[in-house]
């Protein structure tokens, strides 16, 4: 397992995940307000809106404060500006690090992701850098205990899923990008509940990490999703569960 996946489960068994939902609902209003700005306040025909409202409802964000963040993106009520960039670089060993952020303030963004590499032994490094490592998919998560991998393949690729993954704890759902809505909607419908659908970043290859590398990337990965202005952070590190539980006692 390796990257997203790794992370994925990591975060499930800290309980990371619902550590702070205000932070997370900040987060996604940011993605909303952007959606929005860029393409319009309808979620019917603005693909990503579509992808952040549907990610906002899945964690028990209230209407309300979906309804206005699209009306701050719109312009129907004043709200600040938000940027987004990529930054590029590489973690402890050499693993590639994509950060996806929204800012207010590149000087100061900048700045603060540097300093998180810097500080856990990594390198900013240029645009487009280590981009070329990882593919854009739609991926849709699934707790194995809510279905049988049979039923699940037969659901997903009717409903025209790439791929179906077996990480651990989860099933991970993989579409193109432009049918992670359709997909998740036919899984809906089948009754097949799932924790999250949302487009990623996924890595072509990976990098093995031992002894206190462990330990570095893993604080990458916490100090840069912490982040106020950060919303995703992918990575190619693969580590296995003994070095995790090492680095973890």
């Amino acid at each position: 397992m390796s990257g997203h996946s790794k992370w994925h489960n990591i975060k499930l068994r800290k309980g990371k995940q619902d550590a702070d939902r205000g932070k997370l609902f900040t987060k996604i209003a940011r993605e909303i307000i952007v959606a929005a700005k860029s393409g319009g306040g309808s979620p019917d025909t603005n693909l990503g809106l579509r992808v952040a409202v549907q990610k906002a409802r899945d964690n028990s964000m209230p209407a309300d404060n979906i309804k206005r963040a699209i009306q701050r993106g719109t312009g129907e009520i004043e709200g600040a500006n938000y940027d987004e960039i990529t930054y590029e670089g590489y973690g402890p060993g050499g693993v590639a690090v994509m950060v996806a952020a929204l800012t207010d303030n590149r000087n100061r963004t900048v700045a603060d992701v540097r300093s998180i590499f810097g500080k856990c032994g990594g390198s900013l490094g240029e645009s487009g850098s280590v981009g070329w490592m990882f593919d854009q998919k739609g991926m849709i998560t699934i707790e194995k205990d809510s279905i049988d991998e049979e039923s699940l393949m037969m659901a997903a690729m009717d409903a025209g899923a790439e791929d179906i993954r077996d990480e651990e704890e989860i099933y991970e759902v993989l579409t193109a990008p432009t049918d992670l809505h359709t997909v998740s909607q036919a899984l809906t419908d089948a009754g097949i509940k799932f924790q999250e659908a949302a487009i990623t970043m996924l890595p072509k290859t990976t990098v093995k990490l031992e002894g206190k590398e462990v330990g570095q990337m893993l604080r990458m990965m916490d100090q840069l999703e912490d982040h106020d202005d950060i919303q995703n952070v992918y990575a190619n590190f693969d580590i296995s569960d003994e070095a995790l539980q090492e680095a973890t006692k």
